[in-house]
């Protein structure tokens, strides 16, 4: 999913960054409202745990590989504001330490992996958990939320190609190959941010932003130390 420099032309890569800084700055204001005494140290972890799980590839088919993006991960567990913002600073420090992704392409980058898989996952998660309700809902609105998230991710990128790339492959074999190989990503992102929220809904549910108000007992149990 990382862009590499000149994929994508100047003009329409800097177009992008400008929409990603706005998106960072708008975030940086409103994370406030997300952010407490247990949802601030958690951005941290979120952002380590995804910055760890991006460096797994498992394998999609044909030879190819995937790995977490952690969009809907970040969102859920800590809110869309703030998970925009950990997920972006995982996608500079990517580029910055380990060459993934080009510095031209970084706004591209922060876009599609920051940006449109946070706010693609938490509307999917809303609409889904209202339907559903308890630890079933959460946790089936979190799958769909992650999977819808990376073709999603993808269909940006084709997209961006669409009006800037550079590259010699027509838009019709890009579509196809990035839609086909992401929606299998898109089933591996769902199963690992559906597994990793269900730990921690077992253990803290207090934890899980988005299951504020949906776990209601076993909040109120978590936060007393009380039993029944």
């Amino acid at each position: 999913m990382h862009a590499p420099d000149g994929f994508i032309n100047a003009p329409v890569s800097l177009g992008v960054g400008v929409v990603s800084a706005s998106f960072l700055a708008m975030a940086l204001s409103k994370a406030k409202n997300e952010l407490d005494e247990k949802t601030a140290p958690m951005a941290g972890l979120v952002a380590a745990y995804v910055f760890a799980v991006q460096m797994l590839n498992f394998p999609v088919a044909a030879g190819t590989s995937g790995h977490l993006l952690g969009g809907a991960l970040a969102a859920i567990l800590i809110g869309p504001w703030t998970g925009m913002i950990a997920v972006s600073v995982v996608v500079i420090l990517q580029a910055l330490l380990f060459a993934d992704g080009g510095l031209t392409a970084l706004g591209i980058n922060i876009f599609n992996m920051g940006i449109i898989t946070v706010f693609a996952a938490w509307i999917t998660f809303k609409v889904i958990s209202k339907l559903l309700n308890g630890r079933t809902g959460v946790l089936v609105a979190t799958f769909f939320a992650a999977f819808i998230s990376v073709p999603i991710s993808a269909a940006a990128f084709v997209f961006q190609y669409a009006i800037g790339g550079t590259g010699t492959f027509d838009l019709s074999t890009v579509f196809t190959a990035m839609i086909a190989v992401h929606v299998l990503i898109g089933l591996g992102e769902a199963i690992i941010t559906a597994l990793t929220v269900s730990a921690v809904l077992s253990l803290r549910p207090d934890l899980v932003f988005g299951a504020r108000g949906k776990l209601k007992s076993s909040l109120k149990l978590n936060t007393t130390g009380s039993q029944e």
